[in-house]
């Protein structure tokens, strides 16, 4: 799955490049020649654990299964802060599996990953065969660095007993009605504490990070020229207006208070799974969640309200990449697993299946098993919607969104009387950080 890492730790993470990022890119790796037996020992570090991290080992069974000569070693629960030091200090990974698209564009520029142009024109492998979407997210200025290993589609699960409760017929298509929805579903305790809340908007509350918001109401992050857009574009104050006008109905305070008596978002006490919040933006790996931890909730899965209607059917679409280490020991064999696991269609498809992610190619996300199961399927369409967005990739990596996120904070609990003046605010400091991040 991709877990939308912390701000604060996103800053971590991209750290050991921000000082090469305005560095000449170092000289690629010769490519062998066509044909030439590639062999040896290879190394894959990535983010996932337990049962995930089991669904990668099986994947790389079957890849040494056919490939005989070429040992695979792999280090699992590597986050992406771990692997940006490690390239730094000269030691990276051959293989380097990220779990953030937003990090694309520092390492594309820095060089920190190699430009595998070379390696797909050589083996005559076409990108047409993935999707549009994630075709944009793996490349910066005309150069890929990256592949995509698999993806996320974030849409909105809703507690269907909750809904029959409080007689909602249907999941809100709108975000008129998700407000309606979200009121009509909330429950206070005696004192006027929340019990239950309808739907949680806090921007700092699990997967409402304002990238996975922004397809509600279209909102664009870039200008053309690659500037701020958020200052410009009307649709972020349409996103920020009903998301104050939401959390001033509850109350900032009482939202905060509730907010920190809920379980992680990974565990068993992961509040939509408690019915603490009836609505929650989360994307297809929740699935996974619900039939290992909560077999017996009755839930349903829907696209993301949105503000205006003909945009209905998307969502925020990201997902992993993977890419192979300026400082890889065996670059040839590290392109021979990065091509199996993004490339080969059957084991795409098996990626998927295990780890409850959406498919990249386009057989795979075809593929009948999977479209099957109507959740996992309501994924599979929004992640081809072409009302979805995704976050552009920038050299200075997430730092664009991590300073939003700063203004967000601040603006939800109230601490900006002018929004237009904040918004142009935050434009300037975005381009601030934007321009010393490259």
């Amino acid at each position: 799955m991709n877990k939308r890492l912390p701000h604060a730790l996103f800053a971590l993470a991209t750290a050991a490049l921000l000082t090469t990022a305005c560095t000449p890119a170092p000289k690629e790796n010769k490519i062998a020649d066509p044909g030439t037996q590639v062999s040896g020992t290879v190394e894959l570090w990535h983010f996932f654990t337990e049962r995930e991290a089991a669904a990668i080992d099986t994947v790389v069974k079957d890849f040494t299964d056919t490939h005989p000569n070429i040992k695979v070693t792999v280090k699992s629960g590597q986050d992406d802060s771990k692997v940006t030091q490690a390239i730094g200090a000269g030691n990276g990974p051959d293989v380097g599996l990220s779990y953030s698209t937003d990090i694309v564009g520092k390492f594309c520029s820095s060089g920190a990953w190699v430009d595998l142009k070379p390696y797909l024109d050589r083996d005559k492998v076409d990108v047409s065969q993935l999707n549009a979407t994630v075709r944009s997210y793996t490349e910066f200025q005309g150069k890929r660095c990256a592949m995509p290993f698999l993806a996320d589609a974030y849409g909105m699960f809703y507690n269907k007993d909750l809904f029959a409760k409080a007689g909602i017929a249907e999941p809100p298509k709108t975000l008129d009605e998700l407000t309606a929805d979200a009121k009509k579903l909330t429950v206070k305790n005696a004192d006027g504490s929340l019990k239950r809340v309808g739907f949680l908007p806090l921007f700092d509350f699990y997967e409402n990070a304002a990238a996975h918001l922004a397809p509600a109401t279209g909102a664009k992050w870039l200008t053309e020229d690659g500037k701020s857009a958020v200052g410009t574009d009307a649709n972020w104050k349409t996103l920020l207006t009903w998301q104050k006008d939401l959390v001033d109905w509850y109350g900032y305070d009482n939202l905060t208070k509730f907010k920190a008596s809920l379980g992680d978002e990974f565990s068993a006490d992961n509040a939509f799974q408690k019915g603490q919040v009836a609505i929650n933006i989360d994307a297809e790996y929740r699935l996974a969640f619900l039939k290992d931890q909560t077999p017996d909730l009755k839930y349903g899965v829907a696209p993301l309200p949105t503000s205006d209607p003909s945009r209905y059917g998307g969502g925020y679409v990201t997902g992993n990449i993977v890419g192979i280490s300026k400082n890889a020991k065996n670059p040839e064999a590290a392109w021979e697993l990065i091509k199996y696991l993004t490339t080969n269609d059957a084991a795409v498809t098996k990626l998927a299946g295990l780890i409850k992610n959406v498919p990249t190619t386009t057989k795979s996300i075809a593929d009948p098993a999977l479209n099957a199961d109507p959740d996992f399927k309501a994924f599979i369409d929004i992640f081809n919607n072409p009302n979805s967005l995704t976050s552009p990739p920038t050299a200075s990596g997430p730092a664009y969104q991590e300073t939003f996120q700063q203004f967000l904070i601040k603006y939800q609990s109230g601490k900006v009387a002018d929004l237009n003046g904040g918004l142009t605010d935050a434009d300037k400091q975005i381009n601030s950080v934007m321009t010393l991040g490259g």
